[in-house]
């Protein structure tokens, strides 16, 4: 079960309340906080910056971070993002000029890499990575806003990036990130994603325990 995470997205949290929110879902089973970082230039919204994980750092919430910059011209906010010591920092192909100095960026601060995939985005930017990366992080909906529907045709993309992670012996993993609930899981993990940012499912839900449990009973169905 180890190599499954349940990622909750703050993109759909009570920014009111948002410090127990995040100890909340880490105390019931969370593996990781996914910050979507959107500039409302790469996509059509504005959310939040480092501001707010230093906020909550300095304020003794612990969690490992998963951050997800959805903006233009990431370099200049890696680094700060960075010295938070995030767990791991994503990207688009589309947001930097030179993707491979991008990731060494990331690397030279001792975060883990990840580039991100839109629905609609080649994997071809993949046959010059993806021994660098440590996360591929598969777009089920287009960037910008939560409670969108799941993009099934995505499955296939899925399949074509565990396909040519296994075949690599890689062990790249692969996250999904727009639309994921408890009636559509069985089929990532079926395609080949082991990592799933999930927000509204569970903090739209009422109790935030028992959601993630059923998601993790779902995957501990799968493996075993």
């Amino acid at each position: 079960m180890k190599n499954f995470f349940i990622v909750p997205s703050i993109l759909s949290a009570n920014f009111a309340n948002l410090g127990n929110e995040i100890n909340s879902v880490i105390k019931y089973g969370a593996d990781f906080i996914h910050f979507d970082v959107m500039d409302n230039c790469y996509v059509p919204n504005l959310t939040f910056g480092p501001v707010v994980l230093q906020s909550l750092k300095k304020n003794g919430i612990k969690f490992d971070t998963d951050v997800h910059l959805m903006m233009k011209m990431v370099d200049s906010i890696i680094p700060i993002f960075a010295k938070e010591k995030v767990k791991f920092i994503t990207f688009h192909p589309e947001s930097t000029l030179h993707i491979d100095k991008t990731i060494s960026l990331i690397k030279s601060f001792g975060c883990k890499v990840g580039l991100a995939i839109n629905p609609a985005t080649s994997l071809d930017c993949l046959r010059y990575t993806l021994d660098k990366l440590d996360l591929v992080l598969i777009m089920s909906v287009n960037p910008g806003f939560g409670k969108q529907e799941f993009l099934t045709y995505v499955l296939k993309k899925i399949e074509k990036v565990r396909s040519l992670i296994d075949k690599n012996n890689y062990n790249t993993i692969i996250e999904v990130d727009g639309g994921i609930k408890k009636n559509n899981i069985l089929d990532l993990l079926k395609a080949g994603a082991n990592s799933f940012v999930i927000g509204s499912e569970i903090f739209c839900s009422k109790n935030y325990k028992s959601t993630i449990l059923h998601i993790r009973e779902i995957i501990y169905k799968h493996v075993y």
